[in-house]
């Protein structure tokens, strides 16, 4: 997965830690410790070894723990989101948009289960436009412990739709949240590049810098420093971003692109 979608997945993985076994009461109340079942308490514990094994990479075990998991409370969400992560890890894309849409038919108001599927639809099976709305739909549950994420993941997904304005948008609300992301911070910086507003541009790349290990830093985001580096002028960042790039990324498109020169493609 990308760097927003394995994002959103932890995110949602300590979600489901935090409220395992989340159903309604059926008394119009929110249900509380004393209404969980003994038999919605096992499927919790299974689900919470599934989340481990899941953080892990131990798929297949993980896996099992969510079968078991179904097997004893058959309308959990949760479990079905997750078996839905597992399956987008595993490669099992059809799979993984099965789970999704049966978690989201058994609670159409999460905004985690949301917030994930909409990634899913973006970065695995490169439908922008249609992940849109389920980020707008978490963003609107005013429940929505972690909508930094959506905000995220929805910037990210407009961008890889060349939709600028909705990404500026979005991006921008999360820094509200958080200044520092990586994520954000890349955005916004190639949001402006695009737009040859080259001192916005600068100013996020910087902070970008300021607040992550260069080391941390994926190739495409690399690139899209030293190509910002260059245009402002500043030749020493321009030159550890580069010497960043050949080391680490040498088979890269991205360094192949600055071997040729291509800093404006």
């Amino acid at each position: 997965m990308g760097s927003a979608a394995a994002r959103a997945a932890f995110l949602f993985a300590l979600a489901l830690v935090a409220g395992c076994a989340s159903h309604g009461s059926g008394s119009g109340e929110l249900k509380t410790a004393s209404d969980v079942t003994a038999a919605e308490k096992r499927a919790s514990i299974r689900l919470q070894l599934a989340v481990g094994y899941y953080q892990n990479g131990q798929y297949e075990t993980a896996l099992d723990e969510v079968k078991q998991t179904i097997a004893i409370d058959a309308g959990n969400a949760e479990a079905y989101g997750l078996r839905a992560l597992i399956y987008t890890a595993m490669g099992q894309l059809q799979l993984a948009d099965e789970n999704y849409q049966t978690a989201l038919r058994l609670k159409p108001g999460s905004p985690d289960l949301s917030n994930n599927y909409g990634s899913f639809l973006c970065t695995a099976l490169n439908k922008p436009a249609q992940a849109m709305p389920y980020f707008d739909a978490a963003l609107r549950n005013p429940t929505y412990q972690t909508p930094v994420s959506a905000l995220v993941n929805a910037g990210v997904c407009a961008i890889r739709n060349k939709n600028w304005q909705a990404g500026e948008r979005y991006l921008l609300e999360a820094v509200r949240y958080n200044p520092d992301l990586q994520a954000t911070n890349a955005g916004l910086a190639r949001i402006y590049y695009e737009r040859r507003d080259y001192q916005r541009a600068g100013f996020f790349i910087n902070r970008l810098i300021e607040t992550s290990k260069l080391d941390t830093l994926p190739a495409d985001a690399l690139w899209l420093a030293l190509r910002v580096q260059r245009k402002t002028g500043n030749r020493s960042n321009e030159a550890s971003l580069a010497a960043q790039l050949r080391r680490r990324f040498p088979g890269s498109p991205e360094y192949a692109a600055f071997e040729r020169g291509a800093f404006d493609e």
